[in-house]
């Protein structure tokens, strides 16, 4: 079993897992409309966060990219502070 050094870490991670797998769940795995509510669902909540709320998670998606070792699982983690709203959009 990993050990994570706090319990905003493994929430991360949980989080991250959930919304990976669904980003990721073809047409058979799950309906596309319940996929899209709980995407953006989450990133409703995100959305919600506090500057410092954000910032945390920020600072632990950062540390995730860098350690991560799949490709497009890196990716995923690199986009995901755009795609669920944690930064404004480039402009």
């Amino acid at each position: 079993m990993t050990e994570y050094p706090s319990l905003t870490r493994a929430l991360a991670e949980a989080l991250v897992d959930v919304l990976w797998f669904v980003e990721g769940c073809e047409d058979d795995q799950m309906d596309p409309d319940d996929a899209v509510k709980v995407l953006e669902g989450a990133a409703h909540l995100m959305g919600g966060l506090s500057v410092d709320q954000r910032g945390e998670l920020l600072d632990l998606l950062g540390e995730m990219v860098e350690e991560e070792a799949d490709p497009d699982r890196q990716e995923f983690l690199e986009d995901f502070p755009e795609g669920f709203g944690l930064v404004d959009d480039p402009a």
